[in-house]
């Protein structure tokens, strides 16, 4: 789904949807961005009028806990206001009564859409629809994209490790299913890692997965050796139409991270989970809250990604 949609006429964000067919530079203007917000969180008035006056919608066809809250969060400091609906997808999965929703909205005179739908492909129909003047942000769509994720990970990543160049950055899990992951591989590869690695079984890896950039291993053991940065991926059990493991504990014996495990990754490696973790499945307990995991400050680095993010998209940035 790679396209200039994303793009207004100036080669400036208009739409938030893929990573793929963005650039370098862009990426990297929205870690700049989201650098110059961190601070706010220290202010004693967690806001600026970056956004005063403008509405934003959060059109949530698809439960979330951390996305949503960090969303609202990040839209309430640049001071916009905010609409957070939560929709039954059953009476919005066809084309026409998701485009009714739209409208009706738009006709409220809103400012943009932040979109999760189930359906791979959402946010682009939205983003394709809806009115000029509106900007859209994927908050993940089906199996195929979760941009902001990616780019939370790709802050917290250059805020520990500094150049990215060197890394060596492993997935592991749930490949299959994951939309986390397509966005992942996208942006690490567009900022220019040394290796992406996915380690998982055979069974949730898409096929022909080498041609997305990454080197592949079917064991854990073996695949973390060099590892500078582990990305744990949770089974995404409600998108497999059948089963695709003999059990949650022998996938955890196999691809579970341990404290042993991780002991074959370098000693200063750091670990991450999009969340929602499920201990005793893709990782221990001991490791998720352990001091190698920077699994919280992936939670606090989303709002100000998504702050640098809706602040692009509505063409912002010259007043940062």
């Amino acid at each position: 789904m790679s396209d200039n949609l994303q793009l207004n006429p100036e080669g400036k964000l208009k739409h938030f949807l893929t990573i793929e067919g963005l650039n370098k530079s862009l990426l990297q203007e929205i870690l700049d961005t989201a650098e110059s917000f961190i601070g706010i969180n220290d202010q004693q008035i967690k806001k600026v009028p970056l956004l005063r006056g403008k509405t934003i919608v959060n059109l949530f066809f698809e439960n979330s806990t951390r996305t949503r809250t960090t969303f609202e969060l990040a839209a309430k400091r640049l001071s916009a206001d905010v609409l957070s609906m939560s929709i039954s997808t059953s009476s919005t999965s066809k084309g026409e009564s998701l485009l009714d929703t739209i409208r009706n909205l738009e006709a409220m005179f809103v400012d943009m859409f932040v979109v999760r739908h189930a359906i791979s492909g959402a946010a682009h129909f939205i983003a394709q629809h809806t009115a000029p003047h509106i900007s859209v942000i994927n908050a993940g769509d089906g199996q195929h994209a979760h941009p902001t994720q990616a780019m939370l990970d790709m802050f917290t990543i250059r805020q520990i490790k500094k150049d990215f160049s060197r890394l060596r950055v492993a997935i592991i899990g749930d490949i299959l299913h994951s939309r986390v992951a397509r966005s992942e591989i996208q942006a690490l590869n567009m900022l220019g890692v040394a290796e992406v690695r996915v380690i998982a079984p055979k069974t949730l890896l898409p096929a022909h997965v080498e041609s997305l950039g990454v080197t592949v291993s079917h064991n854990l053991t073996e695949g973390l050796a060099d590892i500078d940065v582990i990305i744990m991926l949770r089974l995404q059990k409600e998108r497999m139409s059948s089963a695709l493991l003999p059990s949650e504990s022998e996938y955890f014996k196999c691809f579970g991270l341990t404290e042993d495990t991780l002991k074959n990754a370098k000693p200063d490696a750091i670990v991450m989970h999009p969340g929602p973790i499920n201990r005793g499945v893709e990782i221990d307990s001991k490791v998720a809250d352990g001091p190698q995991s920077v699994i919280l400050k992936q939670v606090s680095n989303g709002i100000a990604i998504r702050m640098a993010i809706m602040a692009m998209a509505m063409q912002k940035q010259g007043s940062l």
